[in-house]
């Protein structure tokens, strides 16, 4: 039977002795608490849930990541068309650094290979980039999200060695992309060697990679010096795009056949974690694997019989 309110403070005595035995209820006064109602328990607050993201250390969302490839894919199917030769050579684990080739006013190859890989491989692929691209408005945080991360041999390293990421480099930079059309497939130098002392220090191969297609899809016709002054980038193009579709030109793309042939690894008979390496031994592998580059590009240009269709 429950106890009535005349039983309650007698109760509340009996609780605090049995809970509490180091302490003297003798001096309270068995009035206290007569007066008191029962008050109906509140269920505890839920604690706040803690912020759920998908934004890894570096910027890059798998969320937002699959949300371009499903945009993404229409375009590599079928107005790219893409297809590749010697995927066998890309590792299913382990870090790698893979260099290619890089053209287009706006270059379509970065996506190109990182889509064809995380779709068919199922790696992520983070690419790395000039600064520019996280100062730009938007298009930084973008990029971010998509995988990019800036050009530095330190993030180089973590990725590589700390975290065994697949890592896509463009040694050419700006001037491959910068280039004109009547300079397309002109290869112009790996800059320093600067992906071949990364790749030794974590102890990764390089994976050199030939794209085809890309110098086709926004040519550049000529360059404005003083817009790009202006605009504080490293060029303005002017593209057959621009003069074919209008204000469209800036972004839409002409539908070149893609083709793109990953090369045999290269390893490096050196010791990892050097502080340094030999500086000629550097820029002789750098030529090299820009020599394997050129020399597919020319074989591939040799067999193709269209622009469009492959």
């Amino acid at each position: 039977m429950a106890d009535g309110p005349e039983r309650a403070p007698e109760r509340a005595l009996e609780i605090a002795a049995a809970t509490h035995p180091d302490v003297d209820l003798t001096e309270i006064d068995p009035g206290i608490g007569r007066d008191l109602v029962p008050l109906t328990r509140l269920a505890p607050e839920p604690a706040p849930e803690s912020r759920r993201s998908d934004v890894d250390r570096w910027g890059r969302s798998e969320h937002f990541r699959a949300l371009t490839r499903r945009a993404f894919d229409p375009i590599y199917k079928h107005w790219f068309r893409v297809e590749w030769e010697g995927f066998e050579h890309l590792p299913e684990e382990g870090g790698a650094l893979l260099v290619a080739n890089h053209a287009g006013a706006i270059p379509p190859d970065a996506p190109s290979i990182m889509h064809g890989i995380e779709k068919d491989l199922g790696r992520p692929v983070y690419g790395l980039a000039e600064h520019l691209f996280r100062t730009l408005p938007v298009v930084g945080t973008l990029w971010s999200r998509s995988g990019g991360v800036t050009a530095h041999p330190d993030n180089a390293y973590r990725l590589l060695h700390d975290e065994e990421r697949l890592v896509l480099v463009f040694p050419e930079g700006t001037k491959g992309t910068g280039k004109l059309y009547t300079d397309r497939y002109r290869l112009r130098r790996f800059g320093r060697g600067g992906f071949v002392e990364i790749a030794m220090r974590a102890g990764v191969p390089v994976i050199p990679i030939a794209v085809m297609g890309a110098e086709e899809t926004m040519p550049i016709l000529f360059k404005s010096p003083r817009l790009a002054k202006l605009l504080n980038i490293p060029y303005f193009p002017i593209t057959a795009n621009m003069l074919a579709f209008g204000p469209a030109g800036l972004v839409a793309y002409l539908p070149a056949k893609f083709r793109i042939r990953v090369l045999p690894p290269v390893f490096f008979d050196v010791a990892p974690n050097q502080e340094r390496y030999s500086r000629s031994r550097v820029m002789e592998e750098s030529e090299r694997i820009r020599r394997m580059v050129q020399d597919a590009l020319y074989d591939m240009l040799r067999r193709r019989r269209s622009v469009w269709f492959g």
